[in-house]
Order: C-alpha cells, then structure tokens, then sequence
C-alpha cells in the first residue's frame, strides 16, 4: 500500500499521483461515486465500471451499521463481496451525518449519541466501535470518527471541537493499530483536519493530523456554510503543512469548479452527491455548463446529450428522448442522468490529471472556469 507522486503542474500546486490500494490503484486525481448504503442511486455496479469508469467508491459507516446491520454484512464477508464491487472502497465514519442529524444525537468525551432516522433507536459511536464498524464492513480506506464543524461556528466552539477530533483521533488510531483486518488484506486510516475557517485552528490541525504518520490525510469540515473563497482559503493553509507524500482528500466537495480550484491548491481525492442529486432532478454537468433537461427548447432536440462524453449513453441518447423520459417520469431518466453526470465528473479528474502531467493545468483549468461561467 501508498502513494507515489507521479506529476507537479509547474504553476500550482496541483498534483497527478497514484494510490495503491489492496482492491487496485486508484490515479488521482480522483471522483469517488458516492453509495451511501452500499448503492450508487440509480446506477448499478456494472454500470459504475464500464460506463462511469469510477475506480473507487464511497460508502458510509452510520448507514450502513443502521442498515442492512453489521451482521449482514460480516455474514457476507464485508461490503465488497456484499454488493459485487472488486474495486477500492472507502468509508466515511459517520462524523457528518451526525453533524447533520443535530436535533437527534448528543455529543460527549465518550463519544455521540443518536438516534436511528429509521426507527427512532439509541445508538452510541465511539472512536473505538467505529473502527470496529469499517473493519467488518471492510472497506479499503475507513475514516476516523470526528465532529465536523459547522462552518458558521464561533471561534471557541471551533476550538473545542476541533480538539475532541484529536482526542478521538488517538483512541480511534490507538484501536486501529492493536486490531487486526477481518478478510485478509490491509485497510489504510486517515484522519480529518478540522478547524472551521479559523487559519490558526487549521494550522494546528493540521500539525496535529500530520504528526500521526498515517497512510493520507482528509480535509472536513467545508462546504457547510462558509463562502467558497474562505474554503479555498483554508484548503491552502492546510497543504502547507500536509505531508507532500500522501494523498489529501476533501470531503463532500463539490461543483465542477470546486473540484478545479482544489486540484490547483494540492487535493487529490474528492466525493459529493451532487452529480447523482442533480441527475435524479434533471440537471447535467457538461463541458459547455449546466442544463436543464426538462426544458421545452431540448424537446426537438435530437443531437447527442453530449458528444464527447465517456459513457455510451451520451453518444446513443438524445437530449430530446431525455427531456421525455423526465417529463414522462420514466425511471430511466434518472439512470441516464446519473450516469452522464459521474462520467463527466470523472472525465474531468482524468482531463485534469493528463494536464497537470503535460504541465499546462492552470491554463486549462482557467478555459474550462471561465467557460462555463459564460453559459
């Protein structure tokens, strides 16, 4: 298992490395399809692979221990073989949905008290059990359990929770190192840099993270209500200080542009469920900006939905039998469009991963910025 770096643009610091994993290297930068409860919506795994072409997907710890249960899975022999998916997988810890389930769930030292949205029950996770959690599920990269802060918090609740983190951070490494993978190949730890848009928390968290000499390292905390310059902002003080040899991943981020103006500030690795959430309500991303499929003007439309797409659906399909699956409420539009939209994604990362190796990422990156922002 790691890293190697394989490119540097000469004008960023954006970079093209690869990541060996024990399901297959992943070249970043990378998009990871999110499938929250062991399913991408709306696409199927073999079209994740063939027509999306993601290498490594993203499943998450709370769901999953909720449903379909740790037994299930351990009885299946972990996530992988669970929903026929040979390829990486990483797990979130749960840390953002209990940031977002605010009203049923308390924070302690111990660890955070919640309640099901299923069922209204009482669960407890603690650093040590989700460790416990994703070594069952299986996953190749489990996050540590933090507390994502909300991006308007004051500076002495940023504070305070950004040292629980650590606090969590080393109970969660101290279980990590004393227990053992339950099906034969190795999973990597990476702990989460919080610190909301206060430069100095950053830094120290950073500092901190940095320090425990793990596999790759998260940025959290962002996109959860500060403007996106400040994120930018804070994405930079934390390369600073983030070991150069391991790979940076931003957590639940984001647009198109979002992605570029990260992989310009030295992050490799991305998920966010905006490419399917936008498919299912008829918005796709393409390289001339966004559309809107259920408007009339496509209704006689009968060119491709985008000619020079990755996936076989943009080339067969056309934007005027897309519109009338969606005004028809036929379910395939939001298979089509699910998969149009994480193709795109990908291709992007690929496009900027050959732009960073042939040195010229900051120009490119540039036109397709302000390319889309004409339309």
């Amino acid at each position: 298992m790691g890293f190697k770096l394989v490119a540097r643009d000469k004008n960023s610091r954006a970079r093209a490395g690869v990541l060996q994993t024990a399901h297959g290297e992943i070249q970043t930068p990378v998009f990871m399809p999110v499938g929250t409860a062991g399913s991408v919506k709306a696409v199927n795994q073999q079209e994740l692979e063939h027509q999306v072409k993601a290498r490594i997907i993203l499943g998450n710890t709370y769901h999953l221990y909720l449903r379909p249960g740790l037994q299930i899975l351990k009885a299946a022999g972990g996530l992988h073989k669970f929903m026929s998916w040979n390829k990486p997988i990483l797990t979130d810890s749960g840390g953002f949905q209990v940031y977002s389930l605010s009203h049923r769930r308390k924070m302690k030292e111990e660890g955070v008290t919640f309640q099901s949205h299923i069922d209204g029950s009482r669960h407890l996770f603690t650093p040590e059990n989700v460790v416990d959690t994703q070594r069952i599920i299986g996953s190749d990269i489990m996050m540590a359990l933090d507390e994502c802060t909300p991006g308007t918090a004051d500076y002495s609740y940023a504070r305070s929770s950004m040292e629980l983190t650590h606090r969590w951070l080393d109970r969660g490494l101290q279980r990590y190192r004393e227990t053992e993978p339950l099906y034969g190949y190795e999973q990597l730890y990476f702990p989460i840099v919080q610190g909301c848009v206060y430069p100095d928390l950053r830094r120290q968290s950073a500092e901190y993270v940095a320090s425990k000499d793990c596999a790759g390292y998260a940025i959290g905390g962002l996109a959860v209500g500060e403007p996106a310059e400040k994120m930018y902002e804070m994405i930079e003080v934390v390369n600073e200080i983030l070991p150069q040899d391991r790979p940076r991943y931003l957590m639940g981020v984001g647009t198109p542009e979002n992605l570029l103006e990260a992989i310009e500030r030295g992050v490799d690795m991305f998920d966010c469920v905006l490419p399917t959430r936008n498919g299912r309500n008829a918005s796709l991303f393409t390289g001339q900006g966004k559309l809107n499929m259920r408007n009339k003007r496509w209704a006689t439309d009968f060119s491709p939905i985008e000619a020079e797409g990755a996936a076989d659906i943009d080339r067969l399909y056309s934007k005027a039998y897309l519109r009338h699956l969606f005004i028809a409420e036929e379910l395939l539009a939001l298979q089509l469009a699910s998969i149009h939209n994480l193709a795109f994604y990908i291709r992007l990362m690929a496009e900027a991963r050959q732009h960073i190796i042939n040195q010229d990422f900051t120009e490119w990156k540039k036109q397709m910025i302000d390319q889309w922002a004409r339309k």
